[in-house]
């Protein structure tokens, strides 16, 4: 091997060395930030090992009408996903849009023992018919103009 493909070789394997470490780090800098999605019926059904559980993770489902109490700030309310249930606890202010039967995302830590999740942070859902006023009285102009919108493409089966 001539000494300039061995210092090519040595500068190929050098660039990969730290690309290999800098992925490595990328990596387990990232783990501990993963948040995963659950289900109320995942919880229940004893799919999640012990350490899963304990991990800060995030639940949906809609709330359970008539489970929704107020203690000052405490909010306490039932999670469904229409199979199993699971009661929440949530300290702040919940959002606008929260109400019972409302699909909801909840952020925290799943309580074993209570078999409560301890919310830090609680987003509400909007149905997927929802849309901005903005843009519901932009796209009505556009229809009086006669233009073809994206209302008429979805009303035609398109």
């Amino acid at each position: 091997m001539t000494p300039r493909a061995r210092a090519r070789l040595t500068a190929i394997a050098v660039v990969l060395l730290g690309l290999s470490v800098a992925l490595g780090f990328a990596l387990y800098g990232l783990s501990g930030k993963i948040t995963y999605f659950q289900t109320p019926s995942d919880i229940a059904n004893g799919t999640l090992t012990e350490q899963q559980l304990s991990r800060h993770m995030r639940i949906g489902g809609l709330v359970k009408t008539g489970t929704l109490k107020h203690k000052g700030e405490k909010h306490e309310f039932v999670v469904t996903d229409g199979v199993n249930d699971l009661a929440v606890s949530y300290r702040g202010v919940l959002p606008d849009l929260f109400r019972e039967g409302q699909g909801i995302v909840a952020e925290g830590k799943y309580e074993a023992p209570e078999k409560k999740f301890i919310a830090k942070e609680v987003l509400a859902k909007h149905d997927e018919n929802y849309m901005p006023p903005d843009v519901k009285k932009g796209l009505e102009r556009a229809h009086e103009q006669g233009l073809k919108t994206l209302m008429d493409e979805n009303s035609d089966g398109n």
